[in-house]
C-alpha cells in the first residue's frame, strides 16, 4: 500500500484493502484474547501465592469471560469459504399443500427476519408474492451483516412442518413443507457475465402491499435465463428500472451459487469416499404437535421450545452445523 502506483488502479486497490481488513479482522482478535490468557496466567500464579478471596472471584469470572470469546472465535474459524464473508440473498418457497404451506413459508420469513435482527442485520423484501388466502408463494430477502452467507447457507434445504393446522376445520394434524434456498451476494470483484440475448423480461404489476401508486403501474420486473430456467423478479421500488437493476443482482447471486453448486458436484464425484454430508431434501422438522421439538436431522440437534426457534433462535443450529460439517463446507466453497 506504500507504493506510490498503490491507487492507479482504484478498483484494485480497494479490492486489496478490503481483503487486508478481512485478515486483520482474524489476527487482531487472536492477538487480544492471546495477551488476555497470558495475564489471566500470570494473575493465577500470583494468587497461588498470595491467595485473595474478591481476586480470585474477578479472575474466575474473567476466565469464564474468556472461554466465551474463544468458543465464538473458533466458530469464526468455521467460516472459511471464499464467499462466508458475503452478503446473503435467502428465497423461500412453499411445497405442496396450498395455504398450509404457503402458511409455513411465511412463518419461515418471519423466523429468518427475527434471526437476522437478533444479530443487527439488515434485511430488504426483494419480492414478495402473497398467497391467495394466507401465507406467501415465494419471498426473496436481502440480508446484509456479519458473514451472513456464512451462517446462512447452514439454512439451505427443505424445512418440514408438524402441527395442528388452523385452516382445518376438523382440527387435524398436518405436515407441510417450504424450502430455502441461499446464495451469496455477488458484488463487483466477481464477474458473472450474462448475455442480454438469453434474457426474457416481463414486466408486470406488482401485488401486495405498497401503497396505490406501486400497484398501478407495471414497474415490476420478471428475468428469465433461458440457458439455466432461472428466474428471478423484483417489486421492490416504484421505478422499473431499479427494480431491473435489482433483479439483475438476483440472477447474477443465483447464477453464481448454480456456478459453485456445480463445482460441488464434480468435487463430490471425483472424492466420492469424502461425501459424508448428507444434503438430502429434509435439513430440519418442527414439531407443534402431539408435542414440541426442532430436530435438525445433519446434527441431530434438537431443542425443546419450538417458539424460541420460531422467534429467531437459530444460533445453536447454525452452530451444530458448521462445527461438523465448517471444514469441508469451506472446502467446497
Amino acid at each position: 500500500m506504500a507504493d506510490p502506483t498503490f491507487w492507479d488502479s482504484p478498483d484494485a486497490a480497494r479490492q486489496i484493502i478490503d481483503e487486508a481488513n478481512r485478515l486483520k479482522a482474524w489476527v487482531e482478535p487472536w492477538r487480544e484474547l492471546d495477551a488476555k490468557g497470558t495475564d489471566l496466567a500470570e494473575l493465577q500464579e500470583l494468587l497461588e501465592e498470595d491467595s485473595d478471596a474478591e481476586l480470585e472471584g474477578e479472575w474466575a469470572r474473567e476466565v469464564r469471560a474468556l472461554e466465551k470469546q474463544l468458543e465464538a472465535l473458533e466458530l469464526r474459524t468455521m467460516l472459511r469459504g471464499d464467499d462466508d464473508h458475503r452478503d446473503a440473498i435467502l428465497t423461500l418457497n412453499p411445497g405442496a399443500g396450498g395455504t398450509e404451506s404457503q402458511d409455513w413459508a411465511e412463518m419461515l420469513m418471519r423466523m429468518y427476519t427475527r434471526w437476522a435482527e437478533r444479530r443487527g442485520s439488515s434485511v430488504s423484501v426483494l419480492d414478495l408474492q402473497p398467497g391467495e388466502e394466507a401465507g406467501i408463494k415465494s419471498a426473496t430477502l436481502e440480508i446484509k451483516g456479519d458473514h451472513a452467507y456464512g451462517y446462512l447457507k447452514a439454512e439451505k434445504g427443505v424445512h418440514r412442518l408438524v402441527r395442528i393446522s388452523p385452516f382445518d376445520s376438523q382440527s387435524r394434524r398436518h405436515t407441510s413443507f417450504a424450502s430455502v434456498f441461499v446464495y451469496p451476494l455477488v458484488d463487483d470483484e466477481i464477474e458473472v457475465e450474462i448475455d442480454e440475448a438469453d434474457l426474457r423480461v416481463d414486466t408486470y404489476r406488482a401485488s401486495g402491499a405498497g401503497g396505490q401508486h406501486v400497484n398501478k403501474t407495471d414497474s415490476a420486473i420478471r428475468l428469465t435465463h433461458m440457458p439455466t430456467g432461472i428466474v428471478v423478479s423484483c417489486q421492490q421500488e416504484r421505478s422499473q428500472h431499479k427494480n431491473r437493476a435489482t433483479a439483475m443482482k438476483m440472477l447474477k447471486a443465483a447464477m453464481y451459487q448454480r456456478e459453485l453448486d456445480e463445482r460441488e458436484k464434480e468435487r463430490a464425484a471425483v472424492e466420492a469416499t469424502k461425501t459424508d454430508i448428507s444434503w438430502g431434501n429434509q435439513i430440519r422438522s418442527y414439531v407443534f404437535a402431539p408435542y414440541t421439538m426442532v430436530n435438525d436431522h445433519r446434527t441431530e440437534l434438537k431443542v425443546g421450545d419450538v417458539q424460541r426457534v420460531m422467534d429467531g433462535d437459530l444460533d445453536a443450529f447454525i452452530e451444530a452445523f458448521l462445527k461438523a460439517f465448517g471444514a469441508q463446507a469451506a472446502g467446497s466453497a
